[in-house]
């Protein structure tokens, strides 16, 4: 059967680098896990919101994070400067829970905070 990781998070931008996050995504698509991805039906106020839930095999996690670190380098588009940031939590069926962290350009893993154990259930 293997093992699996549950993976639940979001992503924010502006609208253009919305865009560049859905032409990275497009180009690892597959037939399965690529359904995870989702944006809101309507667009609401300025800031674009990008979700990922899925629960995924264990070997697929690298082709997930290898996007997330793709869509992270994207630059500012504007005056503002601001990149995209975000934030996961990925749960191991055996290991536990990961926190994924987008911001500055780059994603950090660290282990999961105490706080999230009732995800785990």
């Amino acid at each position: 059967m293997g093992v699996y990781v549950s993976v639940r998070g979001w992503l924010e931008c502006d609208e253009r680098q919305l865009a560049a996050a859905r032409e990275i995504i497009a180009s690892h698509q597959d037939d399965l896990y690529s359904h995870g991805w989702a944006t809101p039906a309507r667009h609401v106020n300025w800031t674009h919101y990008l979700f990922y839930g899925a629960d995924i095999r264990a070997s697929a996690v690298d082709w997930l994070l290898d996007q997330i670190r793709e869509i992270a380098r994207i630059p500012a588009s504007d005056e503002d400067g601001d990149r995209v940031t975000g934030l996961f939590l990925a749960t191991h069926e055996s290991d536990g829970t990961a926190e994924w962290q987008v911001r500055e350009g780059r994603l950090s893993i660290a282990p999961g905070d105490i706080r999230h154990r009732y995800l785990d259930s």
